[in-house]
């Protein structure tokens, strides 16, 4: 159902550059894509979201230095973070909802950034 992809290493040096793709097949009607992303010992926390419209909500600690963005006609999400740091480090999620109010998550990457 989805097909996330990370584009380039998932082992990125602080201060470099990172983007994350995921494409979402087999869901209808679908309202929000986003990215969600879980560290070590944390909650699952919100990165971005973008809606059918194109409004995007960003992380206090995202805004800034991350942008998301969707094809519809893909059923595609990217995000794009500029200057990693260290504690970026998580399993990225991609998140898809609905108009019917489902939640529908991808596997997650593995995003590791080193100092």
């Amino acid at each position: 159902r989805f097909s996330c992809r990370r584009l380039g290493a998932g082992l990125v040096q602080a201060g470099g550059s990172l983007r994350l793709s995921c494409a979402a097949s087999g869901i209808s009607s679908i309202k929000d894509m986003g990215w969600y992303r879980q560290a070590p010992g944390k909650q699952r926390e919100l990165v971005a979201v973008v809606g059918s419209d194109g409004r995007t909500t960003y992380a206090d600690s995202m805004r800034g230095r991350s942008t998301i963005s969707r094809d519809n006609a893909k059923n595609t999400v990217y995000l794009g973070m500029n200057s990693p740091k260290p504690e970026d480090t998580a399993v990225y999620y991609c998140n898809v909802v609905s108009y019917y109010g489902i939640y529908f998550w991808g596997k997650g990457t593995q995003v590791t950034v080193s100092s």
